[in-house]
């Protein structure tokens, strides 16, 4: 079965926000995220030109989201894209639609003259396989990522 993507749109927000409310449902188990909030928030982002959205299909059916944001730093170069959020359907898994997704992305870096691609990988070792994935993708762990609520 062969995997296509394209980028999202503005009105693409309630596709994108359903695929983050179920990454958020199995990285917080019991926590319910707020739909309408989120697709929102998704209409917002998807409309400014730092922010990329691209969806994966197999056979009409989308499966999967790759979030990009367009970020800059001293010691990454200068511009280099953050991936925010990365869910696959879980039917879809281990058939090649995040590396798919990944791909793209790495094609998106390379034409906005990005120096990098980041991204953080959830909490470990519950979520092995996942950094796992992105260690065979070519990504380098560099440490831990903090947060702080403002």
């Amino acid at each position: 079965m062969r995997v296509t993507t394209r980028a999202l749109a503005s009105d693409d927000a309630g596709l994108a926000a359903r695929f983050v409310a179920a990454l958020i449902g199995e990285l917080a188990p019991g926590h319910r995220p707020d739909l309408p909030a989120m697709t929102e928030t998704a209409a917002a982002l998807l409309a400014m030109p730092t922010v990329t959205g691209l969806v994966a299909s197999r056979d009409g059916r989308d499966v999967g989201l790759i979030m990009l944001n367009e970020c800059a730093a001293i010691y990454a170069g200068g511009r280099f894209g953050e991936i925010t959020e990365l869910y696959v359907l879980p039917d879809c898994r281990s058939g090649g639609v995040a590396r798919q997704l990944v791909a793209r992305a790495t094609d998106l870096a390379r034409a906005r003259g990005w120096t990098r691609l980041e991204v953080g990988a959830p909490d470990q070792p519950a979520w092995a396989r996942t950094k796992a994935f992105y260690q065979r993708e070519g990504f380098a762990e560099v440490g831990p990522r903090l947060k702080r609520q403002v």
